[in-house]
């Protein structure tokens, strides 16, 4: 079975002085949540789209979803962990739990302030995810990345451009394989991710690059929600 995962566990502390979560702020009158949650509505191949909440804020998910999309049986929301890992685990023991976990079953995550992902986006992580098992969405660097190993003060190394790639979301995976790589990691393996692919780099597995776009921003920063407002401006005209 296909399943999504909209990642709704973070705090939010870039954004400055706001009086709650990030993924509840509103874009265009409606919480930048319930934009993400209905790009994957529309496609009827998801069993579950699971919502990953801090645990003080599940009623409040629970009662904007009903607010805004209603009564959707596919959707339920849980309690996340103490990092995005942890959350993403969380989605799978809940699949675990409730439906059991079989060999071709896949898991599309997602970041809760990603709100203009496409069906296309959607539709190559699933296809992809059953080939070859793990995807990151990615697009290619546009300026050049230099690296500071230190102090952030100096240039340690400047990467080779062409080679460069700014992940995105969505990161789509084989749940059976990605919970076994993530069991298998140790405390300081742990601690040292930044997101599910890592996992399986860290055990040599490849993993395939979906294009994504430009527009399909994190919204994280004042900036960034100016930014957003100006795209779905664009988008409804």
């Amino acid at each position: 079975m296909i399943y999504a995962e909209i990642l709704a566990g973070g705090k939010g502390t870039r954004m400055g002085n706001i009086n709650m979560p990030k993924q509840f702020i509103t874009l265009g009158e409606i919480p930048i949540l319930i934009h993400t949650i209905e790009k994957f509505l529309l496609n009827s191949k998801f069993e579950k789209i699971i919502v990953v909440s801090p645990k003080e804020w599940i009623n409040y998910s629970k009662d904007i979803i009903k607010r805004y999309i209603g009564v959707d049986e596919r959707i339920v929301v849980v309690e996340g962990g103490k990092d995005r890992n942890e959350s993403i685990m969380s989605g799978i023991n809940y699949i675990e739990s409730t439906f059991g976990l079989n060999d071709d079953d896949i898991i599309v995550t997602h970041d809760s302030v990603r709100p203009f992902l496409t069906h296309r986006i959607i539709e190559e992580n699933i296809e992809n995810a059953l080939k070859h098992g793990a995807v990151d969405t990615a697009i290619e660097a546009v300026d050049t990345i230099i690296q500071s190993i230190d102090s952030g003060e100096f240039i340690d190394n400047i990467p080779v451009r062409d080679t460069m790639y700014q992940g995105q979301t969505p990161q789509s995976f084989n749940i059976k394989i990605l919970k076994k790589y993530y069991e298998e990691l140790n405390e300081q393996e742990k601690a040292i991710l930044t997101d599910a692919c890592k996992i399986f780099a860290l055990k040599g597995e490849k993993v395939k690059i979906v294009k994504g776009e430009l527009f399909n921003i994190k919204i994280t920063t004042p900036y960034d929600l100016k930014v957003a407002k100006a795209i779905l401006g664009e988008n409804v005209k």
